[in-house]
């Protein structure tokens, strides 16, 4: 499968609001989750070899992220039809066995993916405290094989840079993983 790319970061566009199911039982929409610093919105999915390669990584990041004030989710958005290791009942299994600190959301319909113009998993959407998007990059250098050890924290640092001075960083890296598995 071809490697999809993320757009580059659109400065100060606004965080598009949400109501979505996760798989703790709540429903959460996007007011629930914005931490005093920001936000932190990834699309991700069960099944994504680049996903898998930094799951641990993204969820150490994102629990780190959630102490400096910002708040944390996750969506799966892909068809779950086609892929049903994205189904909710797989996505609960996923986040349980991680114990991810932050809820994964299900977006059904895609209409959520749709109206962030989400192009990959992973893909990372990082919005000051005012909801404008600072940081649409990658995690780290990771690919398809996790990044090696001591390769620079790209998500983390330009999430703190956003929670200190409300602005993410002018450059930076796209993220890259596999295509969002649109519906038929």
């Amino acid at each position: 499968m071809a490697a999809q790319h993320a757009p580059v970061c659109d400065f100060d566009w606004p965080a598009p609001d949400f109501t979505l199911l996760a798989t703790d039982g709540r429903t959460y929409r996007l007011s629930d989750l914005r931490g005093p610093h920001g936000v932190l919105v990834m699309f991700i999915c069960n099944h994504c070899p680049y996903v898998l390669a930094v799951l641990e990584r993204l969820i150490r990041d994102a629990k780190a992220l959630q102490a400096e004030g910002i708040g944390v989710a996750s969506i799966c958005s892909n068809d779950a039809e086609a892929y049903p290791a994205d189904s909710f009942e797989n996505m609960a299994k996923l986040a349980e066995a991680h114990r991810f600190s932050f809820p994964y959301l299900h977006d059904a319909d895609q209409s959520v993916a749709r109206a962030y113009g989400a192009a990959c998993t992973p893909d990372f959407f990082g919005f000051n405290a005012e909801g404008g998007l600072q940081y649409r990059g990658r995690l780290d250098a990771s690919g398809r094989h996790a990044a090696p050890d001591g390769a620079p924290r790209e998500l983390f640092d330009a999430m703190l840079m956003v929670a200190r001075t409300g602005r993410g960083p002018k450059e930076q890296v796209p993220s890259m993983g596999c295509s969002i598995k649109w519906k038929a």
